[in-house]
């Protein structure tokens, strides 16, 4: 999470708790990067916009790329079993980004390259500000209440957000069929 981002959910968080003292924003942060963590983990893509990389075996059939909704595919790179890496030409792979935002890669002439190296941004919203209000409210809720109840003794872990949270997430969820 960007710095700037960061400091505007600590300030919407401060807000929504009325925490007026100082001196608690290292443990404010953690709990809002658990939060964002668990909204990412609950609606199944990345709500800021951030960059990432992931490697693949080089195949002819499409694989589909980890973290959505993906935004652009930003550089193929060929990793042979020994040597350094190479810029694959733009003839030899296929990409293609579905309507969902499941970026997708298909080698087509892998050269020496047994994996590629694959860089490309994903995520709902350039920025905090961007979120949706909804997105964005339920993390500040479930950070303040990550934050005011993290030394009550029995607490239960956050595996799962509070029902008021992820009613506010449901729309965004996607759900893989296995």
């Amino acid at each position: 999470m960007a710095a700037a981002d960061l400091a505007a959910a600590r300030a919407a968080a401060r807000d929504h708790a009325r925490i007026t003292q100082s001196g608690e924003e290292t443990v404010l942060d953690a709990q809002i990067l658990a939060a964002l963590g668990l909204c990412e983990a609950f609606c199944g893509c990345q709500m800021l916009s951030r960059t990432a990389a992931q490697i693949l075996p080089a195949r002819g059939d499409w694989q589909r790329l980890a973290a959505r909704p993906v935004a652009a595919i930003l550089n193929v790179e060929g990793i042979p079993a020994e040597g350094a890496g190479f810029a694959l030409p733009v003839d030899a792979y296929a990409i293609d980004i579905d309507e969902d935002g499941t970026g997708l890669l298909r080698v087509i002439a892998p050269g020496a390259a047994g994996r590629v190296r694959v860089q490309y941004r994903a995520g709902l919203a350039p920025d905090w500000a961007a979120l949706p209000a909804p997105i964005a409210q339920g993390i500040v809720r479930l950070a303040v209440h990550l934050f005011s109840s993290r030394e009550m003794p029995g607490t239960p872990s956050a595996a799962l957000p509070p029902a008021a949270v992820a009613a506010l997430w449901r729309p965004w969820r996607r759900m893989g069929l296995a």
